[in-house]
């Protein structure tokens, strides 16, 4: 039997759960198509001694257990609310997200630190071999991006789609490197798109840090202004101050707000705190919204909790 206490929860959860099931396929096909290709892709690293190639195919080693753990995030996420978590799992997004950030970061200074090993310690380098694998990356890189980018309602979704960004263009630097040393021998250049590709991942990877990070620490999300929102809502006649005002992720994308408003009369109250809310949907993208009117008086203040979460 399902507590009335979850009810609003779960009605506002339904589209939620619902694209977090696609989300599962998505990723489900994202994990199998990448993994069978990493193995490929290492194996011909080893045997052309290509740093770019290389790159790539660590590259995907990493996203293959990256799409591994946002797949059971995503799983996890998908889970209906609880009494003991009445937001349910949604947040495990966000921590997943950071982790495979920070795996991403750590893979680019590893394979910095080779690229630029390669300037002083150089190798022969198999272009041939280089340029087939890279072009057999590219397409499989594809394939995942348009897989992921059909679901990028999701923090996780987002950060597996950056990892296989990511691998594209090692795909594309490993294609021009064994293109160039084909053509002229020269093997830097291998390195010095190897570094060009580092350097797009530490941008794409401090992004998702932040974006993640907002989320875990219950930051107000970066489109929302805390004094746009208090000024908007007191506008309303009725409303006379605004204060203990909180903006708030409960989950990627789903935005919470709280606030206690000082009002000259409750007598209208039920029609205001409908009209606010629908207000913070529409105008903010703010899901659910928690004001608690307090009466102005010479005397004590009253108080009156109201709750009505947006459909």
């Amino acid at each position: 039997m399902t507590s009335p206490l979850l009810e609003h929860h779960r009605h506002d959860d339904i589209h939620g759960h619902a694209a977090a099931t696609q989300g599962l396929k998505t990723l489900g096909w994202a994990v199998f198509i990448t993994a069978v290709f990493a193995a490929v892709e290492f194996l011909g690293a080893l045997w052309s001694g290509s740093v770019a190639l290389m790159a790539d195919a660590f590259h995907m080693v990493t996203d293959s257990s990256a799409l591994i753990l946002a797949l059971a995030a995503q799983w996890l996420a998908s889970r209906p609310p609880t009494l003991r978590q009445s937001y349910g799992n949604g947040r495990i997004e966000a921590l997943a997200a950071f982790v495979n950030a920070l795996a991403m970061a750590g893979l680019a200074a590893w394979l910095s630190a080779t690229a630029i090993d390669r300037f002083w310690h150089p190798r022969e380098v198999t272009g041939d071999l280089v340029v087939l694998i890279g072009s057999l990356g590219l397409l499989v890189n594809i394939v995942v991006a348009w897989l992921l980018s059909r679901d990028q309602n999701s923090l996780n979704a987002k950060a597996a789609f950056l990892h296989v960004m990511g691998d594209l263009l090692g795909s594309v630097a490993a294609i021009l490197a064994g293109v160039v040393i084909l053509l002229t021998g020269w093997t830097p250049i291998d390195s010095i798109l190897s570094l060009l590709v580092c350097l797009l991942i530490f941008r794409a990877t401090f992004i998702l840090l932040r974006s993640a990070y907002g989320v875990l620490m219950d930051a107000v999300p970066s489109d929302i202004d805390l004094e746009i929102v208090a000024n908007a809502i007191e506008k309303y006649t009725a409303v006379v101050a605004v204060h203990n005002l909180h903006v708030w992720q409960s989950r990627p994308g789903y935005v919470v707000l709280t606030a206690h408003l000082e009002v000259n009369d409750l007598s209208g109250w039920p029609g205001l705190v409908g009209e606010i809310q629908t207000m913070l949907r529409d105008r903010f993208g703010i899901d659910h919204a928690t004001v608690q009117p307090e009466l102005m008086a010479q005397g004590p203040r009253e108080a009156l909790q109201a709750e009505a979460p947006l459909a």
